[in-house]
C-alpha cells in the first residue's frame, strides 16, 4: 500500500514542480519566499510542529507526507481522533483491527480519511512512530458549550483523564476567541461559551503533546489552521504549559495566484503554505 501511495506522490510532485503556474509556494513569517530544505532545517530542529491545514486540501497532506519523510524520526498527534479513542489508534497501528473497525469503534473516521489521512498513518507505521490522538471528546465540549468549563468538574476521574488539568486557564481577550464573540455565534451563556468551547479542544490538544512529546523527536501535530493561525489555540495553551519547548507553526491558506502572500495574510505562522484557491478539494 505504501508503495502504491509513493507512486501516487512521486506523480503529484511532478505536476507541483513541473508547471509553469506552480501547485503551491512557502512563506516564511515576513511573507518572503522560502524553500522547502530551508524550512525543514527550521522543523528538524523544533520540538513541536503545529501544521494548520485545511482538512480538505490534497496539497497540505501532500506536504504532511513530505515532512514526515523528511524528519525521519517522529511523533505524530491529530486532531481527527479524540483522546478517549487512544486505544482504538493504537489497535489499528499494531494492526490488531481493520480501519472498518476503527470506524465503528470510533466516533468514525472523516469522510476523507483513506485518501488524506491513511497514507500519514501507514508511513508512521513503517517508520515505527507514535500516532497519538489528541482532541476533546465531542460530548465533553458540548457540555462547555451549554455551561461552560466548571461542568467539567462535576466528570468522574476516568472521564477527566482525557482532559487537561481542570479547570484550564483561558483569556477571552485572544483576538481568535474574541472575534467568536462578536461575530453573532448566539447570545447570552451560550454565545459566551462558545469560544470556551474552542478554548477546551485548544487545550486539550496542546496538553496531550505536551504529555507525550519526547526529547530530540519532533512532534507534528495535524489541525485545522484556525487551532493555531496567529499562534493563538494550541500555541497559547502550549506556553501555558511548557513555555520552553520550541514550537514552530505552519498555515495553509489559498489565494487565486501564489507568487506573493497577501499582506493581511503575513505573519500567520512561522511558514505558509499558500495553494491555489481553486485546487481541487478531497472531499
Amino acid at each position: 500500500m505504501r508503495f502504491r501511495v509513493s507512486l501516487l506522490l512521486a506523480f503529484l510532485s511532478a505536476f507541483v514542480y513541473g508547471q509553469d503556474n506552480p501547485a503551491y509556494q512557502l512563506f516564511n513569517e515576513s511573507g518572503r519566499k522560502v524553500k522547502f530544505g530551508k524550512m525543514m532545517k527550521d522543523l528538524q530542529e523544533a520540538d513541536i510542529i503545529l501544521f494548520g491545514e485545511y482538512h480538505d486540501n490534497p496539497i497540505a497532506h501532500w506536504m504532511e507526507q513530505e515532512i514526515l519523510e523528511d524528519l525521519g524520526r517522529y511523533s505524530l498527534g491529530m486532531e481527527m481522533f479524540e483522546t478517549d479513542e487512544q486505544a482504538y489508534l493504537d489497535d489499528f497501528m499494531a494492526e490488531k483491527i481493520t480501519l472498518e473497525e476503527l470506524d465503528s469503534l470510533t466516533g468514525g473516521v472523516w469522510p476523507n480519511f483513506k485518501t488524506d489521512y491513511l497514507p500519514l498513518l501507514e508511513a508512521a507505521r513503517a517508520d515505527s512512530s507514535r500516532v497519538f490522538a489528541t482532541n476533546t471528546p465531542r460530548r465533553f465540549a458540548r457540555m462547555v458549550f451549554q455551561r461552560g468549563f466548571v461542568v467539567l468538574r462535576s466528570l468522574d476521574d476516568d472521564e477527566q483523564a482525557f482532559l487537561p488539568p481542570l479547570l484550564p486557564p483561558y483569556d477571552p481577550e485572544l483576538p481568535g476567541y474574541k472575534s467568536m464573540r462578536v461575530q453573532g455565534h448566539g447570545s447570552g451563556p451560550s454565545g459566551e461559551n462558545f469560544p470556551k468551547a474552542q478554548a477546551i479542544k485548544d487545550a486539550t490538544m496542546a496538553w496531550f503533546i505536551v504529555k507525550n512529546v519526547q526529547p530530540g523527536v519532533p512532534f507534528v501535530h495535524l489541525n485545522g489552521s484556525y487551532h493555531s493561525d496567529n499562534f493563538e489555540g494550541i500555541g497559547w495553551y502550549l506556553r501555558q504549559y511548557k513555555p520552553q519547548l520550541k514550537v514552530v507553526t505552519i498555515t495553509t491558506l489559498e489565494q487565486p495566484e501564489v507568487d506573493e502572500l497577501r499582506p493581511e495574510f503575513v505573519g500567520r505562522a512561522n511558514y505558509t503554505l499558500l495553494v491555489p484557491s481553486n485546487m481541487t478539494k478531497t472531499y
